[in-house]
């Protein structure tokens, strides 16, 4: 696994590739680190993921949305900087206001409904992949219980079994992959959207799932009727909503069980309670984000 001091090492090292020298401070180390270059208004990604195409196809994708008229953030530079194993990307970087609320999920709504009417997307895309990462996570785990990571896996398998039966209403076509208001960002007043790096092929109606599916982290109702009338369709009415709802509450396990296995008493923590409101089959109970 990589530590976070190799993380940081590579990121202060592709910024002097790059030639983006100043003060480098960290914005958050969740799935993805995320760095900042406040003097140059600069936010440095690293990708640690094994797929070595992610980060430029992140890149490519995010500028071909711009030309497409898709409200997406901004790469600094076309190529990735890449420093051993770990891809880093550079992007402009969208102070947001103190004085304002957060993007609310109706911008995404909207956002999603013009990027899902896009096709034939440059370069290759992948097929989604569902709860991949996931996998690969509780092979490795060391901090789970035997019990818990058993339990984990059944279900991951039940799932991704269902998910291949399902029968898409919004057809299948580009998806942002990661879509949900917290990757939603202010630029003046206009609402960007952020965070490209899960760009894939798969049945659109998976960009819809996650802002529902926060209700586990207290969007209210009313901002989620917002977001389904700005889409233009309510996803809560599809027959495939539980199972695609099911899979998001697991794939959301992943970071914090890494973050877990590195120590995180916190992640550890959080995993723990999500484990247990998931095996009582509790679908309302209240997650936290362990920030």
């Amino acid at each position: 696994m990589t530590t976070t001091s190799q993380v940081d090492d590579a990121a202060r090292a592709a910024c002097v590739a790059a030639g983006f020298e100043g003060p480098l401070s960290v914005l958050h180390h969740h799935a993805t680190p995320v760095y900042l270059i406040e003097d140059l208004g600069i936010v440095v990604r690293v990708d640690r993921g094994d797929d070595r195409q992610r980060a430029q196809r992140a890149v490519r994708i995010a500028r071909w949305a711009r030309d497409q008229g898709v409200p997406a953030t901004d790469p600094m530079i076309d190529r990735p900087i890449q420093v051993d194993s770990m891809a880093v990307t550079f992007w402009r970087y969208y102070p947001q206001p103190s004085n304002a609320p957060t993007p609310g999920a109706a911008a995404l709504g909207s956002i999603l409904r013009t990027f899902h009417r896009l096709s034939h997307a440059p370069g290759d895309v992948p097929r989604y992949q569902p709860l991949i990462h996931l996998g690969t996570v509780l092979a490795s785990s060391t901090h789970l219980a035997e019990e818990d990571q058993a339990w984990l896996e059944e279900r991951r398998q039940r799932l991704l079994q269902e998910y291949a039966l399902l029968d898409t209403e919004l057809g299948v076509g580009l998806i942002h992959g990661d879509a949900y208001p917290g990757n939603t960002l202010w630029d003046g007043d206009q609402v960007l959207l952020g965070d490209w790096d899960e760009v894939a092929i798969g049945p659109r109606e998976l960009d819809l799932i996650n802002t529902h599916q926060g209700a586990r982290m207290g969007r209210s109702q009313a901002e989620r009727a917002a977001f389904s009338d700005a889409y233009g369709w309510d996803v809560t009415t599809w027959a495939g909503y539980p199972t695609l709802r099911a899979m998001r509450d697991l794939h959301t396990l992943a970071a914090f069980i890494e973050r877990g296995t590195a120590g995180d008493s916190l992640a550890a923590s959080e995993v723990a309670h999500r484990i247990t409101t998931l095996r009582t089959g509790d679908i309302a109970a209240r997650w936290h984000s362990a920030n």
